[in-house]
């Protein structure tokens, strides 16, 4: 009987050793924090064409001003990256991450150009508030996941003092449109899928088919090149992801923007799905990376 308990005790340290030699790191966070201005999370909400929108703000440590990234969710957001956003405050940038109109309580009725819309009025707002949140007017950055993505790079298109733009799996609702041509069952889904976003007040399934056809041209992302030159831009594509696929999508993107020598261009394809679910630290690493050039 000692020999079996002497056994087991040995077997059970053996394990115990092997589990905590293969134990991951354990992250610390920092024992120093400044009093005056330390990390914080700030609840807020500000106005878009007459409609309140909520949001958030991770502040950096530090009096600042920091540079700030507007992170903007995609279609309809439960996907929202705030992992990327906490790694993005650690780093010294400030986020701002918020709703739009229709989404997820915020007032008003959701559609594409009312995306686009708010993301203007998310630069307006912290270019308003620099001292509240201790923002660079000037270094404000856009990075969207996929239809973020999208608006990131329409609203970065429309704003000359936005010099550094990042999507993420990025939509190309003009894409989209000549899908729609293509096959006529594509719209139905996308349709029918839209149809279930009960937390995108007023969408339905029909106006969303509706204003992407209307718009093709003005929601086609690559014939956005000649409004991005002299900016820094980011596009990441997952080479598993079906919704935003990088042979279709990225590929023909990424070509566009290297056809204009003007634009300062990163493009990368990692390991994912559409979430980018098995490589999110990859994900951020690239993302910290690029923006370390924007501050």
């Amino acid at each position: 009987m000692k020999s079996i308990i002497s056994t087991a005790a040995s077997l059970g340290a053996l394990m115990l050793a092997s589990a905590c030699a293969t134990a991951p790191e354990i992250a610390i966070d920092p024992v120093a924090v400044d009093a005056e201005f330390p990390r914080s999370l700030v609840e807020l909400n500000f106005e878009s064409h007459g409609d309140r929108l909520n949001g958030h703000a991770y502040l950096a440590e530090g009096e600042g001003p920091h540079p700030t990234v507007v992170l903007l969710h995609g279609f309809p957001g439960n996907e929202r990256n705030l992992d990327l956003a906490q790694d993005l405050r650690s780093d010294g940038f400030n986020v701002l991450f918020f709703h739009y109109r229709g989404a997820w309580g915020s007032q008003g009725t959701y559609s594409f150009t009312h995306v686009i819309e708010d993301v203007a009025s998310a630069t307006d707002y912290l270019r308003a508030n620099t001292e509240t949140y201790r923002t660079d007017p000037n270094k404000l950055i856009l990075i969207g996941h996929s239809m973020g993505g999208f608006a990131a790079l329409e609203a970065a298109a429309r704003d000359e003092r936005v010099t550094c733009v990042a999507g993420i799996a990025p939509a190309d609702l003009g894409a989209i449109a000549n899908a729609f041509d293509a096959d006529p069952a594509s719209a139905e889904g996308f349709s029918a899928y839209a149809d279930t976003m009960q937390m995108l007040s007023g969408l339905t399934g029909q106006n969303a088919i509706a204003e992407i056809l209307a718009n093709r041209e003005a929601f086609d992302t690559r014939l956005l090149a000649s409004e991005l030159v002299g900016k820094s831009v980011l596009v990441i594509g997952g080479d598993k992801d079906t919704s935003v696929p990088p042979d279709t999508i990225i590929a023909p993107l990424v070509a566009a923007y290297e056809a204009e020598p003007g634009i300062d261009l990163t493009a990368k394809v990692l390991s994912g799905d559409h979430s980018f679910s098995w490589s999110r630290q990859e994900l951020i690493d690239t993302v910290l990376d690029w923006a370390g050039d924007c501050r």
